[in-house]
Formats: C-alpha cells, sequence, structure tokens
C-alpha cells in the first residue's frame, strides 16, 4: 500500500514559509541526497492550493531539469477555494478527503509526497492522515514566519530517524504515535 509522506524544511523556531529565502547556505550534497531519496520513493505529489499555485507558476511553462520532474510528475490537489486544476498531469481531490486519499493509497504505485502544503500537512497530521512526517531542520531561526505547529491541535508522533549533516541540518523522520 502507498504511502503518505510530507517532506517539509524547517528552521529552529518552526517556520516553514519561504525556505529558499534561507536553506541556501546550508544547501549540501547531504541535503539534497535526502531530498532525492524521497523523490525517488514516490511517484505522485498531493499539495494544497497555495503550493499548487507557486509551483505551477514556477514551472508549467518550463522545460529541463526538475521542470520535467514537476510537470510530468502525477499531482493530487486538496483545496475547498479551486474548482479546476489546469497544470499537466493535476487531478482536483474532491468528497470527503479521508476517503479519497484512502482510494489513492490503495492504488498501485510508490509513496505519495507532500512538498510544502504546511496547512494541509498540519490538517492531515490532525485527522490522523499523514503516514510520515520528514523534517529537514536547519539551524537558523528567523523570529518571524508561517509556522507549521500553530498550537490548534494537539499531535503525538514518534521519533523512528535521525540523522545530523556536517552543515547542522538534522533530518527528523516522525511516524504517528500510535502506529
Amino acid at each position: 500500500m502507498r504511502r503518505i509522506i510530507a517532506g517539509l524544511f524547517m528552521t529552529l523556531d518552526g517556520v516553514v514559509e519561504a525556505p529558499e529565502r534561507w536553506t541556501g547556505p546550508y544547501f549540501n550534497d547531504e541535503v539534497g541526497g535526502e531530498i532525492g531519496s524521497m523523490i525517488a520513493q514516490s511517484d505522485a505529489l498531493l499539495m494544497g492550493r497555495t503550493s499548487y499555485e507557486t509551483f505551477r507558476a514556477s514551472f508549467a511553462e518550463q522545460s529541463g531539469g526538475m521542470a520535467d520532474n514537476m510537470n510530468n510528475t502525477t499531482k493530487y490537489v486538496v483545496s475547498t477555494t479551486l474548482d479546476r486544476v489546469d497544470w499537466q498531469n493535476s487531478t482536483l481531490v474532491e468528497g470527503d478527503l479521508a476517503e479519497e486519499l484512502d482510494k489513492l493509497k490503495q492504488q498501485p504505485g510508490k509513496n505519495i509526497n507532500i512538498t510544502g502544503s504546511g496547512t494541509l500537512v498540519r490538517s492531515l497530521l490532525a485527522d490522523g492522515l499523514l503516514d510520515e512526517l520528514r523534517i529537514l531542520l536547519f539551524p537558523v531561526v528567523l523570529g518571524s514566519g508561517a509556522r507549521l505547529f500553530d498550537g490548534s491541535d494537539e499531535v503525538g508522533l514518534a521519533l523512528t530517524d535521525a540523522t545530523k549533516f556536517s552543515n547542522g541540518v538534522v533530518n527528523l523522520v516522525y511516524a504517528p504515535a500510535d502506529a
């Protein structure tokens, strides 16, 4: 059975917003290898509206490298405000979210990844619909910005793996505490 796995970049103070602004100095082969491994273990993306719109604007009209990967990957979009999605290989998830995600997990294939989409990740965690949360924790404090955990829901997680990279980034892997 497929699994839904979220991979997020996070600062020490919990910010997940705009990682392109603060990850650069810490990006090395170890971080790249972790990202590459996660991509290789998946064949689909699950994303919220904001991430969908951001990625679409960045990649839909491009080709080569990462753009080809993003354009050709199957994408499932969770949104209460969109009534259609038009980026190639994209499907709007409609109906009961838990039911629809269960159907996706039953289909043959690799993992379904979430990259970004903090609001969606927070919601899936609260509803017990996320199978694994991977956080690349960067040794930087921003002081402000959107955080993954906003204090609205208590969620128990169990640490299943942790790796410290040479640049101070820590790769943390969590599963639901009841798994």
